[in-house]
């Protein structure tokens, strides 16, 4: 199982950016798949969760500003990050909870990250 992100960059406070990750490989299920965050020096840490029922989870930093969804049918998800502040910098990570359907185990599996840079 790949999780592939795409859509980090570099751009002004109060600019906007969206985020996608697309699993792919041995898929049986997928059950929550989020983002996550790290700078340097410091852990990483959950920026928005979405069950298979479609209930979010946010870290208060984000509420209000940014909006995770999902696709199920391609087994992708996507963070809407809007009104993006300079400590919103970070490495985002896609993370999926997955039902490997060769090993029928739940793994959770993780991208490779992608840079987000805010300037003020």
């Amino acid at each position: 199982v790949q999780l592939v992100e795409s859509g980090g960059g570099f751009v002004q406070a109060g600019e906007s950016l969206r985020l996608s990750c697309a699993a792919s490989g041995s898929i049986g299920k997928i059950n929550s798949m989020g983002w996550y965050r790290q700078v340097p020096g410091k852990q990483r840490e959950l920026v928005a969760r979405v069950t298979i029922s479609g209930t979010t989870t946010y870290t208060d930093a984000v509420k209000g500003r940014f909006t995770i969804s999902r696709d199920n049918a391609k087994n992708t998800v996507a963070l809407q990050m809007n009104s993006l502040k300079p400590e919103d910098t970070a490495v985002y990570y896609c993370t999926a909870d997955v039902l490997d359907a060769m090993s029928l185990r739940w793994e959770d599996y993780w991208g490779q990250g992608t840079q987000v840079t805010v300037s003020s």
